[in-house]
């Protein structure tokens, strides 16, 4: 690390070495509007470096007992969970999210991240069949594939780059990692843990910069394996684009544009405050956030009516005080850009009900500069709106009402994802109906964000290829292979 204007210098970690670059990016505090951190911009002579030092690693790191590799996942969980407030406070300052959603959030999640793929690689099993008419045992046998190319997104970023990296280490791959070049800072500082746990060199290498530069290399490079990417819909067609050639295998966790389906006999007094959390919470900047509300008729005024009151007591402001329930975006671009969505809805002829053009905001003079947005809720918009059919990815949510099971299905399906969706009712014979018609990888009822890492995690349609989770990440980071043994 160096300083310099006070600026926070990363490098890059290959072979569990740092090493400088020779350029560099500017990365912004979201809530200053200043340049606080400079990330190496990288490419394709980084990109080789990491090749080599994981290619190097790979034939030791992968005949390793689980339980070896287990125990070393499991100290760099307890590291994470030592220095978990350096975390939190480096990553809300680097992403703009609140400390306390730092704090509660993404950096217990990537402790637990280790500590969970530590525990399953213990149990993992294989099949075994036989056939005695031809005197022969089949079996398969699950083996590590490689180099993994993991690229993750700026909105969750230890929690989301560790949910790639522990699956992947955990079955004896070596990895080479990409996070956002706009919040990069806690993957450089989990990189001093890595050789502190006792990481063999080579087996986690961790390049930062651009997508178009070191996203592509990496994507492109013939001898990664795999790519792990999760990120925008229009990012993963390009990265199946350039791996076309090397038949790689993919992951692709992509956009979202969840509905929320609320008939009338839902419970308010927990609808509401979950609809909150569901449409804000990170600023909007959760892939599995509430973007669309819908709500039959009969409840329709009385659920906008407690869902806006609500939503005006939630506090915007300097993500280091641990009193608000809001920070900044992530950047300049993106705050434009979610304005202007904003804007086209009014151009619309819709209803802004808070938020955005209606309220004043009220910042620190230190965050006079910073890219925040008041939650925002929008009403009287038609579903073929940009706003109901674009990924906005900010806080920004509409709400409008439905009559029929029937027609809500089919209107929370009108969308090109398939992602995320809530439904809330008390009628139990409702709840699986709408759950299974819906066109969603996952369905949460009378709940949010409620999350067993046992379980798939993914969606269809434009909203990725593949599964993540236990046995999902399984299969997916390891190869099969069935051996057949004639023993007459």
């Amino acid at each position: 690390m160096a300083n310099s204007k006070a600026h926070l210098f990363l490098e890059n970690y290959i072979g569990g070495q740092f090493v400088p670059s020779s350029s560099y990016l500017d990365s912004y505090d979201p809530s200053t509007g200043e340049v606080y951190c400079k990330v190496p911009d990288s490419g394709q002579e980084e990109i080789e470096a990491a090749v080599k030092a994981a290619k190097s690693a790979f034939p030791e790191w992968s005949s390793r007992s689980p339980q070896e590799r287990s125990k070393l996942m499991s100290k760099l969980a307890d590291l994470i969970e030592e220095d978990l407030e350096s975390f939190a406070q480096a990553e809300s300052k680097d992403q703009g999210k609140t400390i306390t959603f730092a704090r509660t959030v993404d950096i217990p999640r990537a402790a637990y991240n280790f500590r969970f793929f530590s525990s399953s690689i213990l149990h993992q099993t294989s099949e075994c069949t036989q056939m005695d008419h031809m005197g022969c045992m089949h079996y398969t046998e699950r083996t590590p594939v490689g180099i993994a190319g993991l690229i993750s997104p700026w909105n969750l970023p230890l929690y989301l780059l560790t949910w790639k990296i522990a699956p992947a280490i955990a079955y004896g791959n070596t990895v080479i990692a990409k996070p956002s070049e706009m919040t990069s800072v806690t993957a450089w500082m989990m990189c001093k843990l890595l050789n502190k746990a006792g990481f063999p060199p080579g087996v986690v290498n961790i390049v930062f910069g651009s997508g178009p530069k070191a996203g592509d290399a990496l994507v492109s490079h013939p001898e990664v394996s795999l790519i792990s990417f999760t990120g925008s819909t229009l990012t993963g067609q390009r990265i199946i684009e350039r791996s076309a050639p090397y038949c790689k295998k993919l992951s692709l966790e992509l956009g979202g544009k969840n509905p929320a389906i609320i008939f009338e006999d839902a419970n308010l007094d927990e609808c509401v405050p979950a609809s909150v959390r569901s449409s804000f919470a990170n600023q909007g900047e959760i892939c599995l956030c509430t973007s669309r509300i819908f709500v039959q008729r009969s409840i329709y005024k009385e659920f906008l009516r407690r869902f806006v009151e609500a939503v005006k007591k939630w506090r915007v402001g300097s993500p280091a005080d641990s009193t608000v329930d809001m920070g900044a975006l992530i950047s300049k671009e993106h705050l434009a850009k979610v304005k202007s969505y904003v804007k086209k809805a009014q151009a619309e002829g819709a209803k802004i009900l808070c938020g955005e053009g209606i309220d004043t905001l009220v910042l620190p003079t230190k965050n006079q500069n910073g890219y925040f947005l008041l939650p925002t809720i929008i009403t009287e918009i038609g579903d073929d709106s940009c706003c109901m059919q674009d990924e906005i990815f900010g806080p920004v949510t509409c709400v409008t009402p439905f009559d029929t099971e029937d027609e809500v299905i089919q209107r929370a399906n009108g969308v090109q994802y398939g992602l995320a969706a809530t439904v809330w009712s008390s009628n139990v014979g409702r709840v699986h109906r709408v759950a299974k018609r819906l066109q969603s990888g996952l369905v949460w009822t009378n709940c949010w964000l409620i999350r067993d890492l046992n379980l798939p995690f993914g969606g269809m349609k434009a909203s990725g290829i593949g599964r993540e989770g236990a046995k999902e990440s399984y299969d997916f980071f390891t190869e099969v292979k069935t051996i057949t043994i004639k023993h007459t």
